[in-house]
């Protein structure tokens, strides 16, 4: 039998379209030999590391975007939609203290909560037009992630400290050593090298540079009609 390869997803919750690769590589997770790896990064970091502009800056892509965002939400089947004023959410806000944030629960409660909790800031930002910046909307998205109290106000003590910092950072820091411009950044190891594809439209190219089979946005449904 062979190994599972490495997948590693690098994504930032600031950006939707991270909310999508992140959806269908978690539904993707058990359906391909791969071994997924949940790399909270910040997208901030990113783009200035790259010298990128987001799509935002750019009237005729930010125009397109909201179009775009609704025929993925249907076809994905991932609840999004615009907020009142993206502009302020995306740039204005962003979403340092919430990368910190899911980043401090994945080194003291591990990959499953940091998972739950990376969703419900998405749905957040990308559903409800919810801050993501304050302790208290962290603790509410925790809270709605299934954390106790005492996780969610250890989280919150841990989420200014240097070595949660420290950890996001070398997190980016990665991501722009493996070629990140933006988000999300899927990497496949395979035999050995890094593969990295850009995006949330590459997952049949990447399936097939992985030897696995792309089953649409969602394999549950594909393979009860094989």
């Amino acid at each position: 039998m062979s190994s599972r390869k490495v997948v590693e997803l690098f994504y930032d919750v600031v950006s939707p379209y991270s909310w999508l690769g992140f959806e269908v590589m978690c539904r993707y997770r058990n359906v391909w030999n791969i071994d997924l790896k949940l790399r909270p990064a910040f997208l901030g970091g990113i783009m200035q590391g790259s010298g990128n502009k987001p799509p935002g800056v750019v009237p005729n892509k930010f125009k397109y975007m909201g179009h775009d965002l609704r025929r993925l939400s249907e076809y994905f089947d991932v609840p999004m939609q615009m907020p009142a004023n993206p502009f302020e959410a995306m740039f204005e806000k962003g979403s340092l203290p919430a990368m910190r944030f899911v980043t401090a629960v994945q080194e003291k409660e591990g990959d499953i909560k940091m998972e739950k909790v990376s969703r419900e800031l998405w749905k957040r930002i990308w559903n409800e037009d919810k801050d993501i910046t304050q302790p208290a909307s962290l603790s509410e998205a925790a809270a709605k992630a299934g954390l106790s109290d005492s996780e969610i106000k250890e989280a919150l003590a841990a989420y200014t400290s240097q070595k949660v910092k420290d950890k996001l950072k070398t997190s980016t820091q990665d991501a722009l050593a493996l070629g990140a411009f933006g988000f999300p950044m899927l990497v496949c190891h395979v035999n050995g090298k890094p593969q990295m594809f850009f995006g949330s439209d590459r997952f049949e190219l990447m399936a097939h540079c992985i030897g696995e089979q792309w089953l649409g946005p969602k394999p549950d449904k594909a393979a009860s009609k094989l």
